[in-house]
């Protein structure tokens, strides 16, 4: 993996847009993947960095009660947010641990990941997928993969109840790393059943979606996060420069963000690849209000925080 080539140049222009970065996806640990950082080390860092809010993250436990005690006693004036992720651990698209999650301060809720039926259908079809995402450290149960839709195409009840309690408590939701066929019954649901805080992690990527599918997604009311650790030097460096200004494209500035994705082993830490997703984006043109807009904006106001 090669090293980011920090261009000192453009030094002052991202110290001072990471001052209010927001970051909806960061996975610290402790967890059963291997993490460079934990929690507490990752909301210091973005403390240091200036930033508003991040998201801790954990595919396989909620972490508000761990967002919850920094946010008390650290004394820090990074916010850390909470989420759930309906992997199998939750007892999977589980209404039940959703209700729980959200009246325990959730933000985000994020349908299956690791166990959605697409994710597990990849790991077990592509090596170089299965190699990329990280491995649990202990042997784990089999698990059992969900879908959103049922072979009519039609979603699924407990997924409904799931979307009215995310409108309830207007919170935020992702479809996770279901397939993009998934995607778009998913999110006309939620639209329906009154969630407005919508959006979509690496379309183009385990979700298999095209440019087209992010721009009629967009059209839908549906915001685009992209993987900063898909786009700099790391473990799970996919997508080009042409690549990223596509998906950008697509979807528009004002509906276009970035997570890090990051906390791994052998990868830049969070706050690290927040830095250098804004030097690349300066590096290809894009200004600085159009780089605040994808690291700062869309992401708090997604979020609640404006």
């Amino acid at each position: 993996m090669a090293d980011f080539q920090y261009d000192p140049a453009l030094a002052d222009r991202v110290t001072a847009l990471m001052q209010g970065a927001v970051d909806l996806h960061i996975h610290s640990g402790p967890s059963l993947h291997p993490r460079k950082v934990d929690h507490m080390e990752v909301l210091r860092a973005a403390d240091a960095a200036g930033m508003r809010a991040i998201l801790i993250k954990d595919h396989y436990y909620p972490t508000m009660p761990v967002t919850t005690l920094m946010n008390t006693n650290l004394g820090l004036k990074t916010e850390a947010l909470g989420a759930i992720v309906l992997n199998n651990p939750v007892g999977g698209l589980n209404p039940s641990a959703v209700d729980y999650a959200l009246k325990q301060g959730a933000k985000v809720v994020w349908m299956a990941t690791a166990h959605a039926k697409n994710h597990m259908d990849h790991e077990a079809k592509e090596a170089d997928f299965k190699n990329k995402f990280p491995v649990n450290s202990k042997k784990t149960v089999t698990a059992i993969p969900a879908t959103l839709i049922n072979d009519a195409g039609v979603v699924h009840d407990a997924v409904k109840l799931i979307l009215d309690l995310i409108a309830e408590a207007d919170a935020v939701v992702s479809a996770g790393h279901h397939h993009i066929s998934e995607c778009f019954p998913f999110y006309e649901e939620a639209k329906a059943r009154g969630v407005t805080r919508l959006f979509l992690n690496h379309p183009t990527y385990v979700n298999d979606g095209t440019m087209a599918d992010v721009a009629s997604l967009v059209r839908m009311g549906v915001k685009m996060e992209h993987s900063i650790c898909m786009f700099v030097p790391s473990t799970f460096h996919l997508f080009d420069d042409d690549h990223l200004k596509a998906v950008i494209a697509a979807a528009g500035v004002e509906n276009t963000f970035f997570g890090s994705d990051l906390g791994q082993r052998n990868n830049p830490t969070p706050v690290e690849g927040m830095r250098q997703m804004i030097e690349l984006l300066l590096r290809l043109g894009y200004t600085d209000a159009e780089v605040r807009q994808m690291t700062t904006t869309t992401a708090a106001t997604l979020a609640g925080l404006q």
